[in-house]
């Protein structure tokens, strides 16, 4: 017999499981530090990132709002995440997908698109202005000319994206009892980051952002440049910043990102991808400024089994980065 307390724990569908994730005492990470940290178990969603969230809130929204109905097709530039996202929801609400990416996007979250049957639109060459970013934007808007009820979930300008993280925030002050003095925030789009400080922003909560962007990023100025880690940063800039509702940013490199993933693989056991390498790396550099007994969050943005062949495959990192390998013998390296 299936009892009330059995049936409240099951979820109706797959989009049922997306959100209410983990939050992970990091205890290990940085030992130097009398500060606490934690980490936002955003790889828990069903697709593997926290793109689930935005995917499935933009959908819906289009859904509820008359934009999209079955049969439809959903496109959107993606580096990869929320592509996997779309994918899922796509499935679920019965809509087809086609995904425009660049020659960045690894290989295993290319297999995964397929076998969820999304169709991919590789775009080759970067733009002269905005890179390739720029390039699978241009290839949307000609896609969208061209296939009849189509319809772009814009994750650069969809108000729907930051909105879609005001849960998660609200998840980790539940769980923090609001008591939460730095959020470190890798950052793509800047739907994320700055759908958790316009929440921190209303709610009149203390809490310190700091956004964590890449090198060769243009979000926060300076020039354009190749980057080799997907998921973070962008070649033009972002339709949601709002630069006075942070407190700051740091920048960091491909190979800070790498560092970064397997400290926290080696440290803590968790296994995450580049951006959130970031993250790590970008705190090991600000602590210093952290005061004794604060609360620190950041978030545990996606699998790292996607990046097996790159950021944990030391061939790679020794081939397209070879001052790592310095860190071979390294408590930090592999």
């Amino acid at each position: 017999m299936i009892t009330t307390a059995n049936v409240s724990s099951v979820a109706n569908n797959i989009v049922g499981t997306i959100g209410e994730t983990p939050l992970v005492r990091l205890d290990k990470l940085f030992p130097s530090s009398h500060a606490s940290f934690y980490g936002k178990l955003e790889a828990a969603n069903p697709s593997g990132s926290l793109k689930d969230r935005t995917s499935i809130f933009i959908v819906k929204r289009a859904l509820e709002e008359g934009e999209i109905s079955r049969g439809h097709t959903i496109i959107e530039s993606s580096s990869g995440n929320m592509a996997l996202g779309l994918a899922q929801a796509c499935i679920h609400y019965g809509l087809k997908l086609i995904v425009v990416v660049d020659p960045n996007l690894n290989a295993h979250t290319e297999k995964l698109l397929k076998a969820y049957g999304a169709q991919i639109e590789y775009v080759k060459t970067p733009a002269e202005e905005g890179g390739f970013l720029a390039a699978r934007l241009n290839r949307v808007q000609e896609l969208l000319k061209d296939i009849p009820n189509s319809f772009w979930t814009n994750q650069y300008g969809n108000k729907n994206n930051p909105l879609a993280h005001h849960k998660t925030i609200d998840e980790i002050m539940r769980d923090l009892s609001g008591a939460v003095d730095y959020l470190f925030v890798s950052t793509s789009t800047c739907g994320t980051l700055m759908g958790y400080a316009d929440y921190i922003a209303e709610n009149h909560h203390r809490t310190k952002v700091i956004a964590v962007d890449a090198l060769g990023s243009v979000l926060f100025g300076g020039r354009p440049a190749p980057r080799l880690i997907p998921g973070h940063g962008a070649g033009v800039q972002s339709q949601f910043l709002d630069s006075d509702k942070i407190e700051g940013h740091i920048k960091v490199s491909d190979l800070d990102c790498i560092k970064g993933c397997w400290s926290l693989l080696k440290k803590e056991g968790i296994l995450c991808g580049g951006s959130t390498g970031g993250v790590v790396a970008a705190i090991s550099r600000y602590i210093r400024h952290i005061p004794d007994g604060s609360n620190c969050v950041f978030l545990l943005a996606d699998k790292g089994e996607r990046y097996l062949d790159t950021i944990y495959n030391p061939d790679w990192v020794l081939t397209n980065f070879p001052e790592s390998k310095a860190l071979l013998k390294t408590k930090v390296g592999w």
